[in-house]
C-alpha cells in the first residue's frame, strides 16, 4: 500500500495505524466476514453533489473498499482516502492499483490522523461511523479540514438518527449526524443543501436496504 501512496505530509498505512485499536479491530472483523462488503460503486449522493464542482484536493472520510475514492480520482480529483480498517484499505489499494490510479491512503481515525487544517477543496463523509465526544472532536475535524471556498459533504441514512437506543446495540446519540455538524456552523459557512431525499442505492452491498438519505453540503466562505 505504501507504494500506492503519494507523499502528502499525512501519515499513511506504512506509518502505522493511528487511533483506537478497538475501533480498528471492530471494523477489520466486519470486513473480514465478507470478501466484499459494499457494492463497489460510488455513492449516488456523492456523484450528484460533486457534479458541479471543479476537481481539486479531496478527503474521503471512511473510504471503505475505495469505490468513492476511485470514482473521484477518475474524475480528476487528488484523493486522500482515510479508513480505520486495514482490511478495507488493502482492498481499496488493490482496486486503485488495478485501475492505474494514485491515491493517498491514510490508516487512521479522523481525529487521530493529523490532517493539515484547511487543506481540502472537498471533504466527503458518506455514511460515516464517527463517534461523538463532548467536545465534538469529529465534527470539528471535518470542518477544520475544508479549505476556504471548499465544500463539506456529509451524507447519512435517514431515520437511523431517531432510532431508540434499545434497538440492538446501536445508540444514535453515540454518532455524528449531519444535524450535529450543522449545530457547529457559524458565519464562516453557507449551507447549500440540507435535506432528506430518496437514496440512489446501488444493488447489493451492506446498507442497500436504506431508502432515504440525509444530505448536507456546506461551503466554507473564509
Amino acid at each position: 500500500m505504501a507504494e500506492e501512496s503519494r507523499a502528502s505530509g499525512i501519515p499513511g498505512p506504512a506509518d502505522g495505524y493511528l487511533g483506537d485499536p478497538a475501533v480498528r479491530a471492530e471494523w477489520d472483523n466486519r470486513y473480514s466476514e465478507r470478501q466484499q462488503l459494499w457494492s463497489g460503486r460510488p455513492n449516488g449522493a456523492l456523484v450528484t453533489e460533486v457534479a458541479g464542482l471543479a476537481p481539486g484536493r479531496v478527503l474521503d472520510v471512511g473510504c471503505g473498499e475505495g469505490a468513492d475514492a476511485i470514482w473521484l480520482a477518475r474524475h480528476g480529483w487528488a484523493v486522500t482516502a482515510l479508513e480505520v480498517s486495514g482490511v478495507a484499505l488493502e482492498r481499496a489499494a488493490g482496486h486503485a492499483r488495478d485501475a492505474g490510479l494514485a491515491i493517498d491512503w491514510v490508516h487512521a481515525t479522523l481525529t487521530d490522523a493529523m490532517i493539515p487544517p484547511a487543506s481540502f477543496d472537498l471533504v466527503s463523509a458518506q455514511y460515516p461511523a464517527l463517534l461523538r465526544t463532548p467536545d465534538a472532536a469529529a465534527e470539528r475535524a471535518l470542518l477544520a479540514a475544508v479549505a476556504p471556498g471548499g465544500t463539506l459533504l456529509v451524507v447519512h441514512h435517514a431515520g437511523m438518527e431517531t432510532r431508540q437506543a434499545h434497538d440492538g446495540d446501536f445508540d444514535p446519540a453515540d454518532y455524528v449526524w449531519p444535524s450535529t455538524v450543522v449545530d457547529l456552523l457559524d458565519d464562516d459557512w453557507a449551507a447549500e443543501v440540507h435535506e432528506q431525499r430518496p437514496r440512489m442505492a446501488p444493488d447489493g452491498g451492506a446498507g442497500a436496504h436504506h431508502t432515504d438519505d440525509l444530505v448536507l453540503r456546506v461551503r466554507r466562505l473564509r
